[in-house]
């Protein structure tokens, strides 16, 4: 989002998956067990054999690219990974005020979790200019958010920051009591995939953070966020978060009026694959602007969703990666969800405009 849309309920059947009870994962390399295999130059008696032998090459190279996606996880597993210590709660502090001239959404005095609507939110020329001011604004706060990023900064310091700055900007924080959520912003650090509650927790040298944004201005929400490197952070986790930025970017690459939905799960998984990561699936992008969450649902693993985009509507992609387990839990708060080992997990969003050639990126800083 703002929040990352959950899928509560099981989505259309979807291709070459498996299901559990909170979430699933699949991946080509879970095709490909075998060995490399080698063949000397065919001398003397084996020379018979060479046609043979290339007609053999040529029914099995389509396994070359999951034995390639194989050798990569395997020289990824090489990689020295230090386990950070497992996050901890820290102290929640009460909620900031927010003026009264500051227009609310409608979602505000229920603690109770809003329905995703199922309208697509296709924009005229008037809705377009307000959301684009929306989502520069909420670019231009996760910029500035991204700079407090070091050691010894409590995710609440960054919060407080977060919530003046859209305030000042005459806008309102969105998760500021969305389903009860008790804070301004999200952030997840490490092996939290998504919905961190701000705290008292320091940030420590070598963590990741995602920080994601959504402020609601003149009646329509814009939404993003990054993960942030906090000081040294290692080889393995900097490759996670560029690869995930990566996933992001092809994914919005092949967006258009017309284009299936469900490509943007397959060029995701494709990429994500490639270095050995897993693609999270219970949680999806979703249809923003006036309303926060609405459909389309965007799943960014494989999928058989139908659907295609149309000119005009505006959605967020932001695919969840992890270098484990994609599976999670989520602690007492109901909203704080972990990767089910520990494992880090990194996300990046934006909100974007399909356009009759393309997508316009609204959340660009």
């Amino acid at each position: 989002m703002g929040f990352a849309a959950s899928m509560t309920s099981p989505p259309p059947p979807l291709q070459l998956s498996s299901s559990s009870s909170s979430s699933s994962s699949w991946s080509n390399s879970a095709l490909f067990s075998a060995t490399p295999v080698s063949f000397s130059p065919p001398t003397g008696k084996n020379a018979q054999y060479r046609k043979r032998l290339v007609v053999l090459s040529k029914r099995v190279s389509p396994l070359e690219e999951g034995m390639r996606i194989r050798r990569e996880r395997e020289l990824q597993k090489t990689v020295k990974f230090r386990k950070r210590p497992p996050l901890k709660r820290g102290r929640v502090s009460p909620r900031l005020p927010v003026p009264n001239d500051i227009p609310k959404p409608p979602y505000l005095g229920s603690n109770e979790l809003p329905d995703i609507s199922s309208e697509h939110q296709i924009h005229d020329s008037e809705g377009i200019v307000k959301m684009r001011a929306a989502c520069e604004l909420a670019a231009r706060v996760l910029d500035n958010a991204g700079k407090l990023v070091r050691p010894s900064v409590t995710t609440n310091e960054i919060d407080k920051a977060v919530h003046q700055m859209i305030i000042d900007a005459g806008a309102y924080p969105s998760p500021l009591g969305y389903g009860g959520f008790p804070k301004s912003v999200c952030t997840s650090v490490n092996e939290c995939m998504c919905h961190g509650i701000p705290d008292s927790r320091q940030l420590q040298d070598g963590d990741i953070i995602n920080i994601d944004v959504t402020v609601y201005l003149n009646g329509y929400h814009g939404d993003t966020s990054k993960t942030f490197l906090c000081g040294n952070v290692n080889d393995a986790l900097m490759r996670l978060v560029k690869v995930t930025e990566e996933c992001l970017e092809r994914g919005i690459a092949l967006c258009k009026d017309g284009a299936s939905f469900k490509k943007i799960g397959k060029r995701i998984s494709e990429h994500a694959e490639k270095y050995g990561y897993g693609v999270v699936e219970r949680f999806v992008g979703h249809g923003v602007g006036t309303v926060f969450h609405s459909e389309p649902l965007i799943l960014h693993n494989r999928n058989d969703r139908p659907g295609v985009m149309v000119e005009g509507e505006t959605f967020t992609i932001e695919p969840i990666l992890t270098i484990g387990s994609t599976e999670c839990i989520t602690w007492p708060d109901n909203w704080t969800t972990l990767t089910a080992d520990g494992s880090p997990a990194a996300q990046f969003e934006h909100t974007i405009l399909i356009t009759r050639t393309g997508a316009e990126i609204l959340t660009k800083c």
